[in-house]
């Protein structure tokens, strides 16, 4: 919206001069919602959601057009199967023709907020990008060829950026690290935890406990299941523990078979595995957990950590990456390659009720810190910047 600023005490009239606020656009990648995806499609889903309540849809447009965004589902596109199909032809006539598609589709735009499946982005505006983690990086071996050429695709745009987001100060010192970036090019802006997390109805736990056939207290998992997430340690933690704790607790874990090696699918049907949750389940889900056990060897930020936090779950998690920085004094943190500290880890939780109480009260006052119109309005005043505006 264009505002006249008048002088103080006067109207309009020949000769006044007028400042003339310049409203701000900006064009962001939202592919990733068409397609199945974890903790990308989580924040992008929220962040587009709440940008848009705070600026609006006609500055805050998306590629494709998503006017609206649906429900979010990790497993299937949040938009119906014609605007599926067609966004994903544009992308794709985008990435493969020499057509400007993505410069005709964010005209008017000052910015183009792009991600890693864009590989030719517009060449007419400014350039941003959220870096969420380094993992392919810093630790290759742990992810499929795909995933890797996706992310040298992306590393190029990165460096051609006016401004990027990252998702923690671990992730903007490793990308810094590792790309060779300079640490002023990068935001650090913390993504926010659902409201549907913090104190979760009781009567959605006791059903979801129910609907799930939950009668033991357990130890919960929620997330891909692959080798960067640790399972595998995390199994032989919870069977090397005394037979007392579990006879009397059980271990559930939760999420989609990504990239997981055949040996640890085959693990998974020794014990409590749910699968894919859907997401109007997971608040409850968590909040019913005596313990959340999240051993991953690397996160950018780790959403099912910050989740569990303001959910009050007690956590054990890696003393790795961003994980310390996420739940602060708030969690029980070991180091995620010992499997025998991975298991002092949970039965320090597991024996003591006053423990995990204390964990859960503080863990939820930090999770406070992690709120989405928080991001949003850091995100926007990132915008300006970089888009020169004020």
């Amino acid at each position: 919206m264009m505002m006249p600023m008048v002088p103080r005490g006067g109207g309009c009239h020949k000769g006044v001069v007028y400042h003339i606020l310049r409203t701000m656009r900006v064009v962001i990648d939202a592919v990733p919602l068409l397609v199945r995806s974890a903790g990308v499609k989580n924040y992008l889903f929220h962040w587009i959601a709440h940008l848009r309540q705070q600026a609006g849809a006609s500055v805050i447009g998306t590629f494709p057009p998503l006017e609206d965004l649906g429900a979010l589902s990790h497993q299937t596109s949040v938009a119906g199967r014609w605007r599926t199909f067609r966004g994903l032809a544009a992308l794709a006539l985008a990435n493969y023709t020499p057509l400007p598609v993505l410069d005709w589709m964010s005209a008017g735009a000052d910015i183009f907020h792009a991600g890693t499946l864009i590989h030719r982005p517009p060449r007419r505006r400014l350039l941003t990008a959220t870096v969420y983690d380094m993992t392919c990086w810093l630790m290759p071996e742990l992810h499929p060829a795909a995933n890797l050429r996706a992310e040298r695709s992306f590393a190029e745009l990165v460096r051609a950026a006016a401004g990027l987001i990252a998702i923690s100060e671990c992730t903007k010192n490793d990308a810094v690290r590792a790309l060779g970036l300079q640490p002023e090019k990068i935001t650090v802006i913390y993504p926010g935890i659902a409201d549907s997390f913090f104190d979760p109805n009781p009567a959605s736990v006791a059903d979801v406990r129910t609907r799930y056939g939950l009668r033991r207290p357990f130890v919960l998992f929620v997330g891909t299941i692959e080798p960067r997430k640790n399972v595998d340690a995390l199994l032989d933690a919870f069977a090397a523990l005394p037979s007392s704790l579990r006879e009397q607790y059980e271990l559930v874990i939760a999420g989609p078979s990504g990239w997981a090696r055949p040996e640890t699918k085959a693990r998974l049907q020794t014990i409590r595995y749910l699968g894919y949750i859907p997401e109007a389940d997971l608040p409850a889900l968590t909040a019913a957990a005596a313990v959340f056990a999240y051993p991953s060897l690397y996160e950018g930020f780790g959403f099912p950590v910050a989740q569990a936090m303001a959910a009050g779950a007690p956590v054990v998690t890696s003393n790795l990456s961003s994980l310390p920085e996420v739940t602060g004094d708030t969690a029980v943190l070991v180091d995620p390659r010992s499997v025998s500290e991975l298991q002092a880890g949970l039965s320090r939780l597991l024996e003591s009720e006053s423990l995990r109480a204390d964990l859960a009260a503080r863990a939820r006052l930090r999770a406070e810190h992690f709120r989405w119109p928080e991001c949003a309005a850091q995100s926007l005043a990132f915008f300006r910047k970089v888009a020169g505006k004020p």
